[in-house]
């Protein structure tokens, strides 16, 4: 990709999405807005990599994945936000800074969910 933008909202932030609609319903996934243009995520409910569970009894439960994102300001209080994860699924949000809602669509070769949420930043 060349040209990305990356917000300064979300650049350099780690945030903590909540689901309330879509298919990650009732889930938390916390997300690392790297300098460097990437991002990774992780559920904050799975066990940690370091837990003592065996591979065999659970397979890197919180495995982080790191891919490139974008972000672009939409307005003084709204951030858009897309990545493309390896598994193929694209990631595309919006942030609303106002009343920390997140509301977008998560995408697939051949599905396609609206989701919804809400978002802090913890750091």
């Amino acid at each position: 990709m060349t040209n990305v933008q990356r917000a300064a909202e979300v650049r350099g932030k780690t945030m903590r999405w909540a689901w309330t609609e879509g298919p990650t319903k009732g889930m938390t996934h916390e997300h690392t807005f790297h300098d460097d243009g990437t991002v990774e995520w992780r559920d904050v409910n799975a066990a940690p990599r370091d837990s003592g569970a065996t591979a065999s009894s659970t397979p890197n439960p919180a495995k982080k994945e790191r891919v490139e994102y974008g972000a672009v300001k939409v307005s003084d209080d709204v951030s858009l936000v897309s990545y493309l994860s390896s598994s193929g699924f694209t990631l595309t949000v919006a942030l609303n800074f106002n009343d920390h809602t997140v509301v977008g669509f998560a995408s697939g070769a051949k599905e396609w969910y609206p989701v919804r949420g809400t978002f802090e930043v913890v750091d």
